[in-house]
């Protein structure tokens, strides 16, 4: 599967990364969530909380002595510690070509308004095309999530 760069200009990381993770938990998939900011991930753990009990995304933060058994755990950290199936990196958290062919979805989701984050993101798509692996990007210009290249 290639690695899914999602361009965030409606949504935000919030609504995004809900959808995906509830998606993601309802195929029988674990999730890592890679950041660089563990204040972010803070934020983004509190709102994945907030939800109502239809919406209840189980999740934990890295660091706890269950870590492994997290069905979404969201780290700062190297690896992938829950065993997943499925990577989400925010961010600019890095992703590796190897966790791409390795895993069953690689999700890297970047704000389209933050000029650092839409040069980190092209900075992964060279990389990690430049290694090989699949990439497509996706844009929710028109109202809808729309692929507008694909390598």
């Amino acid at each position: 599967m290639p690695a899914l760069f999602y361009h965030l200009t409606r949504s935000t990381l919030e609504q995004t990364a809900e959808t995906i993770l509830q998606r993601a938990l309802k195929q029988g998939w674990r999730v890592t969530l890679r950041g660089s900011d563990a204040g972010v991930l803070g934020r983004l753990d509190a709102a994945l909380w907030a939800g109502d009990e239809a919406g209840f995304l189980p999740h934990g933060l890295a660091g706890g002595p269950h870590d492994a058994d997290q069905p979404v755990l969201l780290t700062t950290g190297p690896g992938l510690p829950n065993d997943p199936q499925a990577l989400m990196a925010i961010g600019g958290a890095p992703v590796q070509p190897g966790e791409v062919a390795a895993l069953s979805r690689v999700w890297i989701l970047f704000d389209g308004g933050d000029p650092a984050a839409l040069a980190a993101a092209r900075s992964q798509w060279r990389e990690l095309t430049g290694a090989g692996a699949a990439a497509q990007y996706w844009s929710e210009e028109g109202g809808g999530w729309q692929k507008k290249a694909e390598r």
